[in-house]
């Protein structure tokens, strides 16, 4: 067998090794960048179920029909040191019918006619 076609075989069978294994070229692309929102504290409250909520009002740029938002809380922890008024950016998913925290953290207060990171 000529030289070029016993590399060729080793090319091949890499390939196939690297298919079998599950590698594919989308699992080597790096997670995206979470995307944060601006928000202000306005209250938090609990359900008699239990259930923890924070009240968020959104920042305009947003483009969200609604200004005011109520966010589930599935772990407390992720509220502590925030207070009602705060300037936070913050994570969310829609969850079992409901708008979801996924975390939080305090931020600089937005300088209107400013960017806001």
């Amino acid at each position: 067998m000529p030289e070029w076609m016993g590399a060729r075989c080793a090319v091949i069978a890499a390939a196939a090794a690297l298919l079998m294994c599950g590698a594919r070229a989308d699992d080597m692309q790096p997670a995206p960048a979470p995307v944060y929102t601006r928000a202000e504290v306005r209250s938090f409250f609990e359900e008699p179920g239990g259930k923890t909520y924070v009240r968020l009002k959104l920042l305009p740029r947003y483009k969200i029909p609604f200004s005011t938002q109520n966010f589930l809380v599935t772990d407390r922890s992720m509220l502590v040191g925030i207070q009602e008024g705060a300037s936070v950016r913050f994570t969310a998913k829609h969850l079992a019918g409901e708008n979801t925290l996924t975390s939080i953290q305090l931020a600089e207060p937005c300088v209107r006619f400013q960017k806001c990171e």
